[in-house]
């Protein structure tokens, strides 16, 4: 055999023994593969319609009028209400106000100790609401989008994450702290779709990146 006929030889021996082991590879890890699928949007947000942003064509925060009162008779308004709810050790006065208590920020992961120094930020921005469908509420319907507090709509925070956030979608801001990126997406997608707000495209791919970080389900015992 000549010189070039083995290295010939040699070659086509390498590579069927490089397609042997790639087999073999897939075929130790098969059943992992199979039971990994690539991570999926969650149903909730390939429920909600896709639509371009709307205007800010006669939006004024006060065409959602928030922190109303407790409906129960008492003087807490919405503000109070989630801060007891989201405080440890919260002391109020006589007017239903916090007077101390602990928070803990979760977009920032700062803790604050003055309750003054505590925004409540409207996981979906008002603005935002305006623009993806409450331009055509009543004030009324509005006012509910504000002071809910059946849905994660409200949610104590640092004044300065409140404020660099200010009206911006997920397209354009997310909580710095990574690790609640799938808790605000989930959110976030919760409050679009109970109050059957639309999403831009921009928007939509942010909250599908988001969800990305969820952790994997749990597979069901057989």
């Amino acid at each position: 055999m000549s010189r070039s006929q083995r290295s010939t030889a040699t070659l086509v021996t390498a590579v069927i023994l490089l397609l042997v082991l790639v087999v073999t590879v897939w075929w130790l890890n098969r059943e992992s593969i199979a039971s990994s699928p690539p991570v999926q949007p969650a149903p909730e947000l390939a429920s909600l319609a896709i639509a371009p942003a709307g205007t800010m064509s006669g939006y004024s925060r006060d065409r959602f009028p928030h922190w109303a009162g407790s409906g129960t008779g008492d003087s807490c308004d919405t503000r109070e209400i989630v801060l007891q709810r989201q405080g440890t050790a919260v002391a109020r006065d006589a007017k239903c106000r916090a007077t101390s208590g602990k928070w803990l920020s979760p977009y920032d992961g700062a803790e604050i100790t003055e309750a003054t120094k505590v925004d409540i930020d409207h996981v979906v921005p008002l603005a935002e609401a305006w623009r993806s469908g409450a331009a055509t509420w009543t004030d009324e319907r509005r006012k509910q989008f504000a002071n809910d507090l059946d849905h994660p709509q409200l949610i104590a925070v640092t004044a300065a994450s409140n404020r660099s956030k200010g009206d911006q979608d997920p397209a354009t801001w997310k909580p710095p702290t990574k690790t609640y990126w799938c808790t605000y997406a989930k959110n976030y997608i919760t409050v679009k779709v109970a109050y059957q707000l639309t999403v831009d495209q921009k928007e939509h791919d942010a909250l599908a990146t988001m969800l990305t970080t969820c952790p994997a389900p749990t597979p069901v015992s057989r």
